[in-house]
């Protein structure tokens, strides 16, 4: 039997999901933060953002996850044929994915962190970069913008592996951690922002039914 106490209560927000596509097979959605993408283990976080768009679209099953606390978009498959299709092209790697982040400190230009992950099981839910039991773990990024006032870069991720926290954790090992991260930043990095300021803010993939190339995107809201 689970613990319950061992479970975080997450709280869900009152902000409305946003469709930004639909058909026949599948929709594209803009979650907001600080509501899971799919139910949590604790009952009181069985509201989320699935839940929410069955309400609409009964057969919306999911393909991929956003954090709790990041915002941005989430393709939703509408029946079993797409759920596979659209399965496939994310375990082949072959959808493009983009998020927008703001870090502390001026980030190089451009890079490749190439650093493996692993749960860390002292200190879990969180994750951390280690050699010996850590998935091979990739992200390009881009520095958009850096603003000299407040010592903060704008930078463009594009993660080429799907690993949990993959994103925070590899940008928080180079020093320059993600505004608002709870789980890997200092506490005045964190206190910069009131929200996690990490946004998905691009996908790419090929339609299940048409075989085109289709592309959405989606301003962050920081």
């Amino acid at each position: 039997m689970t613990d319950l106490t061992d479970l975080a209560v997450l709280p869900a927000t009152t902000e409305r999901w946003q469709l930004l596509y639909q058909d026949e097979d599948l929709v594209v959605v803009n979650k907001p933060t600080r509501l899971l993408t799919v139910p949590g283990r604790h009952p009181a976080n069985r509201d989320c953002l699935v839940s929410r768009v069955q309400n609409e679209f009964p057969g919306a099953q999911v393909v991929h996850r956003l954090d709790y606390d990041t915002s941005g978009i989430v393709l939703l498959p509408l029946h079993k044929q797409a759920l596979s299709e659209l399965s496939k092209q994310f375990q082949a790697r072959t959808i493009g994915k983009q998020y927008q982040a703001l870090v502390a400190g001026e980030i190089s230009a451009e890079g490749d962190i190439d650093l493996p992950i692993a749960a860390d099981e002292a200190r879990r839910p969180l994750y951390k970069i280690c050699a010996e039991h850590g998935k091979a773990s990739l992200t390009h990024y881009q520095r958009l913008s850096f603003m000299q006032d407040n010592q903060v870069s704008r930078v463009l991720l594009e993660p080429l592996t799907g690993r949990s926290h993959q994103l925070r954790l590899h940008l928080a090992s180079l020093g320059h951690p993600i505004l608002g991260d709870e789980f890997y930043a200092p506490l005045e990095i964190q206190q910069q922002a009131d929200r996690l300021c990490l946004h998905a803010c691009f996908i790419r993939f090929i339609h299940p039914r048409s075989g085109q190339w289709l592309e959405f995107s989606q301003p962050p809201p920081f």
